[in-house]
């Protein structure tokens, strides 16, 4: 719900600001609707940026050494962590 919530945020503040015509003493709304969407706006930002970042591609952390021609089967070797990212 990262991304659905900052929408819903948004949503309801923009509701609060614009569609409602009710009265509180002590509380305007409109300056709630308005606070609500900017948090929803950050929330948003915030979710879009966690998503790209868990979206990153990983590179494999082994490499094939040799293939046998008959048998088609891989021999693999497995690659230091601070080796350069095969490309």
């Amino acid at each position: 719900m990262t991304i659905a919530g900052g929408i819903i945020l948004i949503m309801l503040g923009a509701i609060l600001t614009w569609a409602v015509e009710f009265d509180i003493a002590g509380l305007d709304i409109n300056v709630v609707g308005a606070v609500l969407m900017l948090g929803g706006l950050v929330w948003l930002l915030f979710a879009i940026y966690r998503v790209r970042i868990a979206r990153r591609a990983v590179a494999p952390t082994t490499t094939v050494v040799e293939e046998d021609p008959v048998t088609h089967r891989r021999v693999y070797q497995e690659r230091p962590y601070d080796d350069p990212p095969v490309v």
